[in-house]
């Protein structure tokens, strides 16, 4: 049996993150993943790599592009001709790039001397983790011993009983990504995350896409003022967004799926080509034999974890999507480097309340902090500063100029308490709010510094002198 100081479970970006940063503290290290590609071979990444963040982001860039030269390149002056879309070509694009990141991280592990075991992890309890290898029908299992474990097993989509996937006609979100052709209509349940980005994605390609969602409110982890703007901009798109919609059945065959759900006191059908079930994700610990080991799962069948990512066992720990918090890869990743360097005695910590949120339709969607429905019901009092992104110079000259920044602050000490972010390129804005935070900055701060001109981060400029009732260009 070969003895570890660390061993990781899960290869995604809590773990794959977990173990190249022990490896560079001196830590023996290895990291045991079954994950296959679809073509039966062990990779690293995870479902974030593999089946999720990488690969919807490249097919967001590619139907954006193709949205944009089919309905805005002529308001630039450039008029375009016979344009046509190979689907093919797109999604052997996005699997080249998974590819590439795949094998980065291999290349990784070897640099660092980090150990990857192919195959599925199991805890006996103690130090010792059993790994049955992957990839094959017939293997020898074996052992390994570590002073430290780390869990990192991710999540899994949620399962709908009455819409269970079949992988033709009714697929999950892994499924969605991998169409050979565009469906003329197409069902999503779910106005989550991936239900808007995978919506976007074929909508742009010219899916006539129906979303149904069975709360009432659109986002509701999102402020309300922005997800209220979101959703009218992408119903504009094209998005049917049903709300209050509560599947209640389907029925597939070789042609096309039915679809039944209840809108209030009404009764519905419709029939669609393809159907994605989007319904939101599950904490991953089947095979993992964590009950058995005597770790101490939470309500929604997560891990239970303190601040620190500490399990009731001793030396044990888990991170990212299998506990508790958003499951959220960047989450997952800082929960990996600050479990990796506690292990060797550093103080280091992990905020939970500062996770950035994003979701990548166009505009894109952000958010850090409390939400303004937050601050009322806890009777704080706060300040909003609010921006149109069309206000800004640079957004006009992009041709981009839908959304808002929100800016909410404490109304006597002025400290940043939530920045709400509807825009191009949002994800690349929310890292400014999310440092000030972090700093316990002010609004002020931001009003103070400096923003290039012209930029859409001149916008948080405005937004935070909005919140003091002198923003200058609104």
């Amino acid at each position: 049996m070969k003895n570890y100081d660390v061993v990781v479970i899960g290869a995604g970006p809590g773990g794959y993150i977990c173990a190249i940063r022990c490896a560079q503290l001196g830590f023996s290290t290895a990291c045991v993943d079954g994950e296959l590609s679809s073509s039966g071979k062990p990779v690293l990444g995870g479902t974030c790599l593999n089946t999720g963040c990488i690969p919807s982001k490249a097919l967001l860039d590619s139907s954006h592009h193709y949205s944009f030269i089919s309905h805005d390149a002529a308001e630039h002056g450039i008029n375009v001709t016979g344009i046509k879309a190979d689907i093919h070509k797109m999604i052997g694009r996005k699997d080249r790039i998974v590819q590439k990141l795949t094998r980065g991280i291999a290349g990784l592990f070897k640099k660092n001397g980090i150990d990857w075991l192919q195959g599925q992890a199991k805890l006996l309890g103690g130090a010792e983790v059993e790994v049955t290898p992957a990839g094959k029908d017939t293997a020898e299992i074996y052992q390994v011993s570590a002073k430290n474990i780390v869990i990192a097993t991710g999540s899994v989509p949620a399962k709908l009983p009455v819409a269970a996937t079949d992988r033709n006609r009714i697929v999950d979100s892994t499924g969605a990504l991998a169409f050979t052709e565009v469906p003329k209509r197409l069902g999503i349940i779910g106005a989550g995350v991936i239900g808007l980005e995978l919506g976007s994605v074929w909508s742009r390609m010219g899916s006539r896409v129906t979303i149904l969602e069975a709360l009432d409110d659109f986002l509701a982890p999102a402020d309300q003022e922005i997800a209220a703007a979101a959703q009218k901009l992408l119903v504009k798109q094209g998005l049917d967004i049903r709300l209050g919609a509560t599947v209640t059945g389907t029925g597939a065959n070789n042609r096309e799926v039915s679809v039944t759900y209840e809108q209030g006191n009404d009764k519905q059908q419709l029939t669609f080509d393809k159907l994605v079930v989007a319904v939101g994700r599950s904490p991953n610990v089947e095979g993992l034999g964590a009950e058995d080991a005597g770790v101490n799962l939470n309500s929604g069948g997560g891990i239970e974890v303190d601040k620190q990512c500490a399990t009731n066992l001793p030396n044990v720990y888990a991170i990212g999507d299998v506990v508790r918090g958003p499951m959220l890869a960047h989450k997952a990743a800082e929960e990996g480097v600050m479990v990796a360097e506690r292990l060797a005695g550093q103080k280091s910590e992990f905020n939970l309340d500062l996770v950035p949120w994003v979701i990548y339709t166009w505009p894109e969607i952000a958010w850090v902090g409390n939400t303004e429905y937050e601050l009322k019901e806890a009777g704080k009092k706060y300040n909003s500063g609010v921006f149109p992104v069309a206000a800004s110079g640079r957004a006009l000259a992009a041709g981009d100029s839908d959304g808002m920044i929100k800016m909410l602050s404490d109304a006597d000490t002025d400290r940043i308490l939530g920045v709400h972010i509807l825009a191009p390129n949002a994800s690349e804005l929310i890292p400014e709010a999310v440092l000030a935070m972090e700093f316990e900055g002010s609004a002020e701060d931001i009003a103070r510094t400096i923003h290039a001109h012209p930029t859409l981060a001149e916008a948080m400029h405005e937004a935070a002198l909005a919140s003091d009732q002198r923003a200058l260009h609104i």
